[in-house]
């Protein structure tokens, strides 16, 4: 009998000492970092992430890191998410990818972005990665000068467009170079303004207006994004033409966009996420290209500037906003 006391005192101890390991290690989740320029965090990541069965603060949690759109600060915050040790990082955008690559060679980043990975210093190849950093590349470079010949198609007495740019670098200046090709062939005068942070704005806008710019377009960058609303209601107050890389743009009141469809590749970027929470390698997952581009056109934005869109044109889109 007091054998068999001893031998229940020793079990009922070790389940005391056991137990609460055993419920830490069932509160603990895999944490995603999400590193970014812009002020909001992304509904739609944790959306697509839901699809797949991830919930965040249930059984997966998401640190958040945003620059404000302030790329200065990218770095320290991709060091704060290696601090965290967090089990992979997502950085929209070749500055917060970059920062990231800084910051770490053996936590995976899932990259997406207009800028060619292979060219800015990502990834050896699209189809071998070659190191830790994998995702989808917008192909922004093929698309710019496609938004241009839509915006003539669409209002063919337009001479002069005005052209936000985040800033001179490589990213940019390859952007530049396609969109001056695209306006020589369609003999249309650029008006390039440098918009460096949330600041410059203003005075972008205006030199638009002292130039008298016919139409706007923006370089793809997610300071542009993050201040979607500010550049749309200018180009509506100013009965500007204008066509962006986003839905998001025209969502927000933008009269067309032409690009890379935004659900489709969020879903993408949350499918590498899941991919590498369960044990695949970047190493191993080739980088991917949009197979899928669509065309909105907001009529009512029309209407309420006084723009006429030509039949031929809204036939070409997948959706119109009425």
């Amino acid at each position: 009998m007091k054998r068999e006391i001893i031998v229940l005192t020793l079990c009922a101890m070790l389940f005391a000492l056991c137990y609460p390991v055993e419920a830490q290690q069932a509160k603990k989740v895999p944490q995603i970092g999400y590193l970014f320029t812009g002020l909001l965090p992304p509904k739609e990541f944790l959306r697509a992430l839901r699809e797949l069965g991830y919930i965040e603060g249930k059984n997966i949690a998401v640190e958040f890191r945003a620059a404000e759109g302030r790329e200065e600060r990218l770095p320290a915050l991709a060091a704060e998410l290696v601090k965290l040790n967090v089990a992979v990082i997502v950085a929209p955008g070749t500055a917060p990818a970059q920062a990231a690559r800084q910051a770490t060679k053996t936590i995976p980043i899932v990259y997406t972005g207009g800028a060619d990975p292979v060219a800015v210093g990502l990834v050896a190849s699209l189809a071998r990665p070659g190191g830790n950093v994998t995702g989808i590349s917008s192909l922004s470079r093929e698309l710019t000068g496609k938004r241009l010949e839509l915006l003539k198609e669409a209002f063919p007495k337009v001479s002069a467009v005005a052209v936000l740019t985040r800033g001179v670098n490589p990213v940019t200046t390859d952007l530049l170079k396609d969109m001056e090709a695209a306006a020589k062939a369609l003999r249309l005068q650029l008006l390039i303004l440098e918009v460096r942070g949330p600041d410059d704005f203003d005075k972008a806008f205006s030199a638009i207006n002292k130039e008298r710019a016919g139409a706007l377009v923006e370089l793809p960058s997610p300071l542009f994004h993050s201040n979607r609303k500010r550049i749309v209601e200018f180009a509506a107050k100013s009965r500007l033409p204008s066509i962006f890389h986003s839905r998001d743009f025209v969502d927000a009141g933008g009269l067309m966009c032409y690009g890379g469809n935004n659900a489709d590749l969020l879903r993408r970027v949350a499918y590498y996420v899941d991919r590498i929470l369960k044990g695949a390698k970047p190493v191993d997952l080739p980088v991917e290209q949009p197979m899928k581009f669509e065309m909105i056109i907001n009529l009512k934005t029309a209407k309420q500037i006084g723009l006429t869109i030509p039949p031929n044109v809204l036939a070409r889109a997948d959706k119109v906003i009425k």
